[in-house]
């Protein structure tokens, strides 16, 4: 009797506290940390709701980019944030996946930073320097396959989502592309419009205006349904590689130790927000799709996402040096 008085006492005490957090909460500038470059898809993602954030909680939202290491840097420096609700942190696809590879258990999520809720996921476009031969993605899987290593694509470094695409197309197509990674998400733009490396996996709203303006070229979609903002550019099942599928996806964490009452608010501020018709009718029209579920229907989706790719991990023995 004694312990069940000693363990209700404490989950009371914990749960007076957690309120007391929230209702004092925010009492100052809350900070995105954003492990993206300023401009990228990503980053975009995050000022997009920094305003409409700041009009809820009643409290200025400031982005904090933190680019590089795959988003690991940006993951680090938020972990060690306090954990009173004022840091959150924009993490994506990447996080995951570098959980993945390395023992190191500093920021992983799910431990180290919590899932509040997902903002938004956007599938991969491959497109191409137009000095590449190739109109449509069988061309492009022919060309690959009669030069070997001749074309070169662009990857967000050693477990990137891009490098993981990368190589799912090289064993399904059974071809050979020369990986070129770079340092951050967004930052192999400039090389591929320059023609320094000739394929890239890139977010519908990253590459639109360029395709209009025949600076790149797409060749195929990688998801189940054509993306509304590129609607002339063929599925890759449509264009004959079935079974690739890949998206790139963020959402908010916070630092372990949060008190659930403050993330809980944090989740309904925000799933309020992504449900606006103005917000919805924006991310659709660029060639994304909303979140905004619970913390843990958006845990439950990064197992599942870390489960897809460690295989191809696995498969293609991917190693961070």
């Amino acid at each position: 009797m004694k312990h069940i008085l000693k363990y209700l006492t404490g989950a009371i005490l914990f749960l007076c506290i957690s309120l007391a957090h929230s209702q004092a909460f925010p009492s100052k500038t809350i900070r995105i940390i954003e492990p993206a470059g300023p401009g990228s898809a990503v980053d975009t993602a995050a000022r997009d709701l920094a305003p409409k954030l700041s009009e809820a909680l009643g409290q200025q939202v400031i982005i904090e980019n933190r680019a590089g290491a795959n988003s690991a840097i940006g993951a680090r420096e938020a972990a060690r944030a306090p954990a009173d609700g004022h840091t959150l942190f924009h993490g994506n696809v990447n996080n995951a996946l570098n959980d993945l590879l390395t023992a190191n258990t500093c920021c992983r999520l799910g431990e180290a930073l919590l899932p509040v809720t997902r903002l938004i996921i956007s599938p991969l476009v491959l497109v191409v320097h137009p000095s590449v031969n190739a109109k449509s993605l069988k061309e492009f899987l022919a060309l690959a396959k009669a030069q070997p290593e001749l074309l070169t694509y662009a990857s967000g470094g050693a477990g990137s989502i891009t490098q993981l695409l990368g190589e799912l197309i090289k064993a399904t197509a059974s071809v050979n592309l020369r990986e070129v990674p770079y340092k951050a998400i967004g930052a192999e733009l400039p090389d591929l419009l320059a023609g320094h490396v000739l394929v890239a996996y890139l977010a519908p709203v990253a590459v639109a205006q360029h395709l209009k303006s025949g600076k790149l070229r797409a060749l195929g979609v990688a998801t189940g349904k054509r993306v509304t903002l590129v609607a002339d550019v063929p599925t890759f099942a449509e264009a004959g590689l079935a079974g690739v599928e890949a998206s790139g996806w963020n959402g908010i964490f916070v630092p372990a130790g949060t008190p659930p009452a403050l993330i809980a608010r944090l989740q309904g501020e925000i799933a309020r927000i992504l449900a606006a018709p103005a917000y919805k009718a924006q991310t659709i029209e660029r060639g994304s799709e909303l979140g905004g579920e619970t913390p843990e229907e958006f845990a439950a989706f990064i197992r599942s996402e870390i489960a897809k790719w460690g295989k191809v991990i696995k498969d293609a023995k991917i190693k961070i040096e």
